[in-house]
């Protein structure tokens, strides 16, 4: 038994003993009433030995829930701060990115120009180097028609050729 069912037994105990006529006293058995108030007296430290360590326990409960609140808090921060980092480290990498494609466009653009500035060069020059080919292509084939229509001409008077019309030129 414990001390409440103890006192509750005391409590019966005066609650049934016989009242005193025109007074609030009461008889009760005083070897009983001795014996419960020791027996309680004797589970009093036990209760409150017991009671103590619960409240020790409820101090080392509430100090486990504490320190365990704090590290979760602490690593909520660490996590928080890492996400941070590694957004801010996302977002460098976006921008650098970014950056790394404009300066690739500007150099393909730039290098497309340059590219397109040279085949214009060579291609000018080799118009150049066409034209003066086939000036000196016209200039043969003029001296070789030249030369055919002498050849062709009588040498030292020709009677069938001297009253004919001189031959037409041809361009071939």
């Amino acid at each position: 038994m414990d001390v409440q069912e103890r006192l509750d037994e005391l409590n019966v105990l005066v609650e049934d003993a016989k009242s005193m006529p025109l007074s609030a006293s009461c008889v009760v058995n005083r070897s009983q009433v001795l014996d419960l108030i020791e027996e309680i007296r004797q589970m009093l430290p036990e209760s409150v030995h017991r009671a103590d360590e619960l409240l020790a326990d409820r101090e080392a409960v509430v100090q486990d829930g504490r320190r365990e609140a704090d590290r979760i808090l602490e690593r909520a921060r660490t996590e928080a701060d890492k996400m941070v980092s590694e957004h801010e480290v996302y977002l460098a990498a976006v921008a650098e990115a970014e950056a790394l494609r404009r300066e690739t466009l500007s150099d393909t653009s730039r290098m497309r120009q340059e590219t397109d500035d040279f085949i214009d060069a060579k291609l000018a020059s080799f118009e150049i180097t066409l034209q003066k080919t086939l000036q000196t292509v016209d200039r043969g084939r003029e001296r070789i028609r030249s030369q055919m229509y002498e050849d062709l001409a009588p040498v030292g008077g020709d009677e069938f050729f001297d009253g004919a019309a001189e031959p037409e030129r041809r361009d071939y």
